[in-house]
């Protein structure tokens, strides 16, 4: 782990707009092997979690910058991450703290950075940037050592994440197994986090397939449950995909976070539209609409399901930011979803028992088909 604060070279971040923050190379830009990398701008507003964040695979495509001021006063670990590498394309900070304290840090955030080839900026004026992408939404940005007008170009050819399928960058080429309790589920792996595969395990073995198994194959499997993961990308990209999720319904239980809420409601004839600059923070509250109670929640998604465009199921949550829908259950068949993480490393936790809500679907599906055929 590193001591002293580095000595970086200059860098600049340059939105599509044109507006340009100063700041210092991190990472693999100031070891040199980046001179530039572009990216959707987006902010996050978690107070710790860093490295979930960065290696989420559902930022793939994404620059990330933090409104926390202070970032990577922990360190890293090999426990905490999400996905085997990052995902996201850069990372923008205020600080970046020059030494880590924890006993379970094995690594300083910087070094993690440069070892999985991953570039930002420290020294950025945060504030400022997060009232700008409020105001004018997620946009294209490139960020580097090299010239403002070179940058700026790069920045204004950056396509963002609309109509862009990512799932295929960030999917397992082949099936694998995570062992765990008695029930059998399939877990579509659209970009699946691993903390999602713990909270699964704790009651089922998981067979992780890759995001476009047809649903076919997924039935030939005779499981107990099956669930869709959070992902990148926008998810009316991903037809195909919701033709499959299509066939699945009514045949086996569904249970859907992030971008598998996405395309549940897809698949119910529903549609998706872009946020002005999306959820991404651990700190939005969630009404649910059985009992009332608000839960507070992480998320971590520029699409939303549109009211009024789903057919054959009720909302269960809604957002009280801004009323997005953040939870759907089907009426007729044994599947629902969520736009936020009940999973949430490393937190909050308070929608975890919706694991449990689909090991009792699941078990309920058992008895009715065994009921159907005595």
């Amino acid at each position: 782990m590193s001591g002293a604060r580095r000595e970086r070279p200059a860098a600049l971040l340059v939105l599509a707009d044109g507006t340009t923050f100063e700041g210092e190379a991190i990472g693999a830009l100031a070891t040199g092997a980046l001179a530039v990398a572009t990216g959707e701008l987006v902010f996050n507003t978690a107070m710790c979690g860093y490295q979930e964040i960065i290696t989420d695979p559902s930022y793939a495509g994404q620059v990330i910058a933090f409104t926390y001021p202070h970032i990577g006063n922990y360190g890293v670990n090999r426990h905490d991450d999400e996905a085997r590498r990052p995902a996201a394309r850069g990372v923008v900070v205020r600080e970046l703290a020059a030494r880590p304290s924890s006993w379970r840090a094995e690594e300083d955030l910087e070094s993690f950075l440069a070892r999985n080839g991953l570039g930002g900026l420290t020294g950025v004026d945060t504030r400022r940037l997060t009232r700008h992408v409020r105001e004018a939404g997620a946009m294209g940005c490139a960020f580097g050592t090299l010239g403002e007008a070179e940058l700026a170009a790069a920045a204004r050819a950056e396509p963002g994440t609309t109509g862009a399928d990512l799932v295929g960058a960030v999917t397992t080429p082949a099936p694998y197994v995570v062992p765990g309790g008695p029930w059998r589920v399939v877990a579509y792996d659209f970009g699946v986090k691993a903390t999602m595969l713990r909270c699964l395990s704790a009651f089922a073995a998981v067979e992780v397939v890759p995001a476009r198994t047809p649903a076919g194959e997924v039935l030939e499997r005779r499981p107990d449950g099956v669930f869709l993961s959070n992902g990148p990308g926008d998810p009316a990209a991903l037809g195909d995909i919701v033709a499959e999720v299509r066939k699945l319904l009514g045949a086996v239980p569904l249970f859907g976070i992030c971008l598998g809420h996405q395309l549940l409601a897809g698949a119910l004839g529903g549609t998706t539209y872009k946020l002005r600059f999306g959820h991404h923070g651990a700190n939005h509250p969630v009404r649910r609409l059985e009992t009332g109670t608000v839960e507070i929640t992480s998320q971590n998604h520029g699409f939303a399901v549109a009211e009024g465009s789903v057919e054959g199921a009720r909302v269960t949550h809604v957002n009280l930011n801004d009323g997005v829908i953040e939870g759907l259950a089907c009426e007729d068949v044994p599947a629902f979803s969520v736009q936020y993480h009940p999973e949430a490393g490393p937190g909050p936790h308070d929608a975890r028992y919706l694991f449990d809500e689909f090991r009792r679907l699941m078990a309920t599906h058992r008895r009715g088909r065994r009921d159907a055929a005595s």
